[in-house]
């Protein structure tokens, strides 16, 4: 049989929902870069002290950490449209008055830094739910040029919004870029409007919030293959996060150097992301996932250490091509990995888990790299940078990404409707299920791999404690447990288990010697 065809780099555009969002959201990300630039340019003509000028990037990525998992547990439970909509609405409100403020010359650095942490915050909110639609937009063998044509067009965001940005301020005024990201979100709300999705299936909830960001987590504890993409994602974010931070004074220090270079190695790196999102999709049937990331990380690692090598702006120009072209392999990889681990049902909460460790890892990596280069030099920063990035592929190379490629995420309904509790009461009181199992003594060690394979399911889908018993008087018996935090998380769970999850069962009970399979009891407390 003949191999089905791969999807080309723009084959998402024949979808109307993906082409109608993906125009919107180049929109508002150029504005969003324009925001960015006026906000710096504001602060240092309202205090040009370094410490308060940084407070603004330091606001914008500060929400992340505190309400990305909130967030993604709150689009798993409310219709993503609905809830995308109106957080445009609160961020069009919120930078009308920004601009009004700053058109009024009322702002003070305070206010400036409330108000980034008031977008940040929106932004915060608004990320999980919109990378979790993504899948929503494409079918699934088109979700890699998808996601590849997303980050492409954050990219010529970046290209096109700060320089913009610089000739609205100086033929306008400060106001300008705030004015343009403001009705960029309302192209945003426009096209959600437009956008008319199927009716999601009605899902049972596991309990309350708290709960269910636990839940999330627990997931991706017990989820190999996306613990296996986070490990990854860190090993090389932490690394290279150096040139993103360091790339300002490599611009100053370069012979001939300036805002101007500066200015043409951001649009380099833009321009080589748009090239590696244009080029991957044709890679897509002859290198893995996982291939891609090495590529991309020794990309990453020869743009480093050109970076601290060159004197020249030629040189650097060229390690900026490269450090965009390797980056988008990198990120795109790491994105669609995440995506394929990840059932319906908690694709959110562990989207926001993958973007904290995204952030943190920069976050972490420009502080670490900004000391590092005061202590010693840039370059010498640069190269131990690189240094890590090949060790960390090497220390971290047995966790594989796109392992989820090959899994089964789609429901299974294999369980059986779980009964009726005779008081209604109870479904939020904690919950105990166990499973008996009739077990040939030849049969017991390959049974017992089985089961503790299997009970990463368990956990991953509820399940807060697991146990397995051999009975003494009789040794052919088993009893598998495990423990949810309601009754209500168990009914949820129900709905979880996938044809993965399914395969996986059935590996466990085929051992079992009983006629009519293995015996299930609930409790509740």
């Amino acid at each position: 049989m003949s191999s089905p065809e791969t999807p080309g780099a723009f084959t998402p555009f024949r979808h109307r929902a993906f082409a109608l969002l993906w125009t919107a959201t180049l929109i508002s990300n150029i504005g969003t870069w324009m925001h960015d630039v006026g906000a710096g340019w504001l602060m240092t003509t309202l205090n040009s002290s370094p410490s308060v000028v940084t407070l603004v990037q330091a606001a914008t990525t500060l929400p992340v950490f505190l309400f990305a998992l909130f967030a993604g547990t709150l689009a798993d439970r409310l219709d993503k449209r609905r809830m995308l909509i109106l957080i445009n609405v609160a961020m069009t409100v919120v930078i009308s008055l920004l601009t009004l403020l700053v058109w009024q010359e009322a702002m003070t650095p305070l206010l400036l830094i409330l108000f980034t942490l008031a977008i940040g915050t929106g932004a915060a909110f608004m990320a999980p739910a919109w990378q979790a639609v993504v899948p929503q937009l494409v079918p699934r063998d088109t979700l890699k040029p998808a996601i590849a044509l997303n980050s492409m067009g954050i990219n010529i965001s970046r290209a096109i919004g700060p320089a913009l940005a610089g000739v609205l301020i100086a033929a306008i005024g400060l106001a300008a870029p705030f004015a343009l990201n403001a009705l960029s979100h309302l192209v945003i709300i426009l096209a959600l409007i437009l956008w008319r999705p199927e009716a999601p299936t009605p899902r049972r909830t596991g309990g309350s919030i708290p709960a269910e960001m636990a839940t999330g987590l627990r997931h991706v504890r017990h989820n190999p293959a996306m613990l296996a993409t986070l490990i990854r994602a860190l090993a090389f974010f932490l690394f290279a996060s150096a040139y993103w931070s360091l790339l300002p004074l490599i611009a100053r220090q370069a012979e001939g150097g300036g805002s101007a270079l500066y200015g043409s190695l951001m649009a380099l790196i833009g321009a080589g992301a748009v090239t590696g999102a244009l080029v991957l999709p044709r890679l897509q049937g002859r290198f893995t996932s996982d291939r891609t990331v090495m590529g991309g990380t020794i990309g990453t690692a020869l743009a480093l250490l050109t970076l601290a090598a060159a004197t020249t702006p030629e040189a650097l120009m060229l390690a900026a091509f490269l450090g965009g072209l390797s980056w988008i392999a990198v990120l795109t990889s790491f994105n669609v990995s995440a995506q394929m681990a990840l059932p319906d049902w908690v694709r959110a909460r562990g989207l926001a888990v993958f973007l904290m460790a995204f952030f943190g890892a920069m976050a972490l990596g420009s502080v670490l790299w900004g000391q590092v280069a005061s202590l010693t030099s840039v370059p010498v920063a640069l190269g131990i940078a690189a240094l890590g990035l090949i060790l960390g592929l090497l220390v971290t190379r047995r966790f594989e990404v796109g392992q989820g490629e090959a899994l089964d995420l789609s429901a299974a309904a294999l369980w059986p409707e779980a009964p009726a509790l005779a008081d209604p009461e109870a479904r939020d009181r904690p919950a105990l299920v166990t499973v008996e199992y009739r077990i040939a003594e030849q049969d017991r060690d390959a049974f017992t791999a089985a089961i503790r394979a299997f009970s990463k399911e368990r956990y991953r889908d509820g399940a807060t404690r697991w146990h397995l018993h051999q009975s003494v008087e009789e040794p052919g018996l088993w009893i598998e447990s495990f423990h949810l935090p309601s009754w209500a998380e168990h009914l949820a769970q129900h709905e979880r288990v996938t044809q993965t999850d399914a395969d996986l069962q059935a590996r466990v009970t085929r051992f079992d010697q009983r006629e009519g399979g293995p015996v299930v009891r609930h409790f509740v407390a």
